[in-house]
């Protein structure tokens, strides 16, 4: 269980880092795609019983398709 709870906070700090300091084709990207990318993630998280791998997924769609939208 703690292991877990490492990994979750390891793998938020990361994506924390990834919104704050944007590498690469992520700067074009405007920070409402990323927050929606976030909110669905974290959606996704909770509602598919705590499975990191469901929101990583949810979010990485999210992220894609508002920057397909955007024109990216």
């Amino acid at each position: 269980m703690w292991v877990r709870a490492v990994a979750i906070a390891v793998l938020a700090g990361v994506i924390a880092k990834i919104i704050l300091f944007l590498p690469g084709t992520l700067a074009t990207v405007p920070l409402l795609i990323r927050l929606c990318a976030i909110v669905g993630g974290f959606a996704a998280f909770v509602i598919v019983r705590r499975s990191v791998f469901a929101g990583v997924v949810a979010g990485e769609v999210v992220l894609t398709l508002g920057a397909l939208a955007y024109g990216i």
